[in-house]
């Protein structure tokens, strides 16, 4: 019960059953372009489904508030991303939807959508884990720590360097922050220092 099991990890309970009953309530004629659209940009992490405009569109198809939107499309994500990384056969993921209470009209669309682009959407996953990212930009805060001991007095400096990360299938900067203690960034500093000696004597 890979997809069913998994499915209660990302909220409680309660917003798992209430994103069913959501998702439930969509025309079945509208579900499949949904699905197709977010298996489409499934393996671009940095980039949502939807833009905002396009969010507002489907409030309105659907009859849904703001909130209750996010919490389908977010639940929707979660199931393909989960039968992306199990590699779930068509009938194995009907069975894991039908489990959770999610109407056989829209398990069936689940499946029909899995099996004409499921080996294409894990094969775009292969690709973007196997593209290297691009160094984009580089910025740096120092940030000062209170000791934990009420009777210390004394300060840890802590280093947050902030990389701005490129890759080829995403036009937007994802940053990521690396917190250092004066410890760890000398290490880091010598890594690097050892780094940048071998590339110079390959020219």
């Amino acid at each position: 019960a890979a997809v069913a099991a998994a499915l209660t990890l990302p909220g409680s309970t309660n917003s798992i059953k209430k994103a069913v009953l959501l998702i439930n309530m969509i025309d079945t004629g509208k579900f499949p372009r949904l699905l197709s659209r977010i298996l489409q940009k499934l393996h671009l992490k940095a980039e949502s489904s939807f833009s905002e405009e396009e969010e507002e569109k489907l409030q309105a198809a659907f009859s849904m508030e703001k909130q209750d939107l996010h919490l389908v499309l977010e639940t929707i994500s979660f199931i393909l991303e989960q039968a992306v990384y199990h590699n779930l056969k068509p009938g194995i993921l009907q069975q894991q939807l039908e489990s959770i209470h999610l109407d056989q009209d829209k398990a069936e669309a689940f499946v029909s959508a899995w099996t004409a682009a499921g080996q294409d959407t894990i094969e775009k996953f292969r690709q973007r884990i196997l593209a290297p990212q691009k160094l984009e930009t580089i910025g740096w805060q120092l940030n000062l720590q209170m000791a934990q001991s009420t009777q210390a007095k004394l300060k840890s400096p802590q280093a947050v360097l902030e990389l701005g990360m490129s890759s080829e299938d995403s036009k937007n900067l994802e940053k990521v922050f690396v917190e250092f203690s004066h410890q760890e960034l000398f290490d880091f500093y010598n890594k690097l220092e050892t780094i940048q000696a071998q590339l110079d004597s390959l020219t």
